[in-house]
């Protein structure tokens, strides 16, 4: 009978399948210095998709919980975005 090697069985995987990992999240942060007219602007001028109607929404949940999730996607560009709004002077999350 023969045996099996412990070290070449192949293990369960776990996660999506595209070995990519799951979606990555922005999520921007209350602060003091940025009105609610600039983070609906920022928003609106660096993520695909939100208006400047909808950026204004993300303000106000920013300003209402402390912090929103704006975006979320593959990490790639989440690290792009994510740069662009902290570079603009949004408060910033730690990607997750």
């Amino acid at each position: 009978m023969a045996t099996i090697d412990p070290t070449t069985v192949e293990k369960p995987r776990t996660g999506d399948g595209t070995g990519l990992g799951g979606p990555t999240n922005i999520i921007v942060l209350n602060d003091d210095h940025n009105t609610f007219q600039g983070v609906a602007s920022i928003l609106a001028g660096v993520l695909p998709g939100v208006s400047y109607e909808k950026g204004m929404g993300f303000a106000n949940e920013i300003h209402n919980r402390g912090r929103a999730r704006v975006w979320s996607g593959m990490r790639e560009p989440a690290e792009l975005y994510w740069e662009q709004l902290s570079d603009a002077g949004l408060t910033m999350a730690p990607l997750d």
